[in-house]
């Protein structure tokens, strides 16, 4: 009796290691993130962030577009209606993103860190004065996300390979997840039920899937080779990520829950930065002219018009004299884009509708542009993925 007890036990042992072994590696969708505000239209997730939902958190926000510009430092803060320049201040030696936060009171700006030079920086601004507040610093902020049910931020340490969890009020730290399998993250978004995120890997070629409620990567993704993912996008109906690759000059299609490749799209030398229009039935693809992370001005930069019903691209824009479209957001109404030209140091305003192209010169490099208020119930980061 003795032996059969012990047998037994072993038995169960052995049967829960498997089962724990198994629920470490799988790829499937892991539940549904508790707290998350529910989905209104499963069809289109995008609904809540069309034009016409401002939020009642966003009244008296200023009309502001937000220009972070990586080498002066500067943060360049654009009245578009007067399409001008109407202040700027500092914020740390690299500031790479303006991120709304997550109740939409606060514009975070993420500064990664500078080699031998000190830590990177998040600092809040008030989007009722475009005023700065104090830096908060960190090791290294390349990026910055919410996870969809509001409890943290997640600071994107790109150079330490590192997910830091922090409160998204104080960003008082809570928990560093270690993404050692992927070299050079930087950009993600959320399923549509917030169980799981999709990272991209600049330097390593892949993606990573992250388990939100437990905090853990839960597989990895190699990319065809040559390989440079940059931006996330999910689409409407939540059912496939669009990843843009750099090297590829186009989008991979990522089956979420199988993490497989489903399909890939070309669209233009260099793709890099992914818009959602207002009413989400298109995706502003910016493609910044270059396979490299710091090139000449006036390259071939475009920016290509993907239908989400047929996935085929409808029309691609291009920059008068050449240009570097790198990312940004469109406008509450949905009639402009603004993006960075990040090799011309210069901002463009895009419309929507004709592709004309305006700019304004700034800096030394702008990046990761914000525009403020947008519609939408909250942020998942970045410069302003909104649901």
């Amino acid at each position: 009796m003795r032996r059969l007890i012990v047998a037994l036990a072993v038995f169960a042992a052995v049967l829960t290691l498997a089962f724990l072994l198994l629920r470490h590696t799988s790829t499937d969708r892991p539940g549904p993130l508790a707290g998350m505000p529910p989905v209104v239209h499963r069809e289109n997730i995008y609904t809540e962030s069309a034009a016409g939902h401002l939020s009642t958190a966003t009244k008296g926000a200023l009309f502001r577009v937000y220009v972070p510009d990586v080498k002066s430092g500067d943060v360049y803060v654009i009245d578009p209606t007067r399409m001008r320049i109407v202040g700027h201040f500092q914020a740390g030696r690299h500031p790479q993103h303006v991120v709304p936060s997550y109740d939409l009171r606060t514009l975070w700006v993420a500064g990664s860190a500078a080699p031998g030079r000190g830590p990177g920086i998040v600092m809040p601004v008030d989007p009722m004065t475009s005023a700065p507040g104090t830096p908060i610093k960190v090791p290294d902020a390349y990026n910055l996300y919410f996870t969809p049910d509001g409890r943290s931020a997640i600071i994107v340490a790109e150079e330490d390979r590192r997910l830091d969890f922090r409160d998204p009020h104080t960003m008082k730290f809570q928990q560093t997840v270690h993404t050692r399998a992927c070299r050079g993250i930087n950009h993600a978004d959320f399923a549509i039920d917030g169980s799981y995120a999709i990272f991209s890997c600049e330097f390593g070629g892949n993606l990573i899937k992250l388990d939100v409620a437990e905090r853990r990567v839960i597989a990895t993704l190699q990319l065809p080779a040559p390989s440079m993912p940059q931006d996330v996008r999910l689409s409407p109906d939540g059912r496939t990520f669009y990843v843009a690759d750099m090297m590829h000059d186009g989008v991979f299609l990522i089956d979420g829950d199988k993490f497989r490749v489903s399909a890939f799209i070309h669209t233009g030398t260099g793709t890099h930065g992914l818009m959602v229009s207002r009413d989400g039935t298109k995706l502003y693809i910016a493609n910044r002219g270059s396979h490299v992370v710091e090139d000449k001005p006036h390259g071939p930069g475009t920016v290509s018009v993907l239908d989400f019903a047929s996935n085929k691209i409808e029309r691609t824009w291009t920059i008068p004299g050449g240009g570097s479209p790198d990312m940004g957001n469109v406008t509450p109404d949905g009639k402009y884009l603004w993006i960075s030209g990040r090799f011309d140091n210069v901002v463009y305003h895009i419309d929507t509708r004709t592709g004309a192209v305006r700019s304004i010169r700034v800096g030394r490099e702008p990046h990761g542009v914000a525009i403020w208020p947008l519609p939408g119930r909250y942020s998942l980061g970045h410069t302003g993925i909104m649901r």
